[in-house]
This record gives structure tokens, sequence and C-alpha cells, in this order.
């Protein structure tokens, strides 16, 4: 039986501080879901994550967006982007113009074929997270919300403090 992060600190408490295991128990839970809803776009749709995330940024975007402000609601690297658009360009799903205000910057937009596909996954990937949160209460979810605005306010005030 293969022992996850999580499981391996619970082992030894008296090796590790509470808040490395809570980091543990966030890192598992992460890993966990992300896995399920990769393995579920790949079997279901034969799509990657980064690809369902870059049509379904564009999705909330019937404008466009530019590489740049994809690459950082996504949190990658434009490289990573560039490679994305590349591919979904070559397959119809994605369309690539000048931008109005800089003919420099090239928005990037999703074709009718792109947009229909973007919506029918949505809507499956929602009934996805439901199913993986289905035993919390709609309480626990308000709760776990609650909290997890709290650690990532902790989060970005030490990363501030270090940064000063």
């Amino acid at each position: 039986m293969t022992l996850d992060s999580e499981t391996k600190a619970v082992e030894l408490p008296e090796d590790h501080a509470e808040e490395l295991r809570l980091w543990l128990r966030l890192l598992t839970c992460t890993t966990l879901i992300e896995g399920e809803i990769r393995t579920r776009l790949r079997e279901r749709f034969d799509v990657t994550l980064p690809r369902f995330d870059l049509m379904a940024q564009l999705d909330k975007a019937p404008d466009g967006m530019t590489l740049s402000d994809v690459s950082k609601r996504m949190m990658v690297s434009n490289g990573n982007v560039t490679g994305l658009v590349e591919r979904l360009v070559d397959s119809g799903h994605l369309d690539r113009r000048p931008s109005e205000t800089d003919r420099r910057v090239p928005v990037i937009r999703l074709t009718m074929l792109g947009r229909h596909l973007a919506e029918f996954r949505a809507a499956e990937h929602e009934t996805w997270i439901a199913d993986l949160f289905s035993e919390l209460t709609p309480k626990d979810v308000r709760e776990l919300m609650r909290l997890l605005a709290k650690t990532k306010g902790s989060a970005q005030n030490a990363v501030q403090r270090r940064q000063t």
C-alpha cells in the first residue's frame, strides 16, 4: 500500500508541526481532486486540463484576451500558453487576431466550435466538482471557504513580509 505525504506525517506526529500537517492535508486534497479531474477530462473528452482551463478562461471573455492576460489568469508562463494556443488555433477551437488598440499584440478568442465545446465541457465539469464535494454539507462548504480565505490571507501576508 502506497502512503501519501499526509499519511506519512500522521505516523510520526512528533516529527511534524501542526502547520506542516495542515499543508500536507491541503496538498493531498488538491492532488487527489486535480488527478481525478485530469482523468475524467481525458477519458470523457480526450482533452488535457491545461486545454480545458484555457478554453474555460476564454469562454468568460467573449471579446478575447491577450496571451499575457490568459497566462496571468491561469497562473502559468506565456511560453506555456503559447503552445496551447497554437494547437487550439490549428484545431479550429481558437481564433487569433491583432488587438484593435495595439496591432502588435494578438488577441485570442474561442471560435463557435470552441465556445460550444467549452460550454458543454464546463457543464459536465461542474457536475464532477459537485460529486467530489458531495459529502460536504452547505454549512461545511461555507466554513471551509471561510477558513481557506483566512489561510490565503495568512499566506499572502507571509509573502509580503518576506518581500519587505
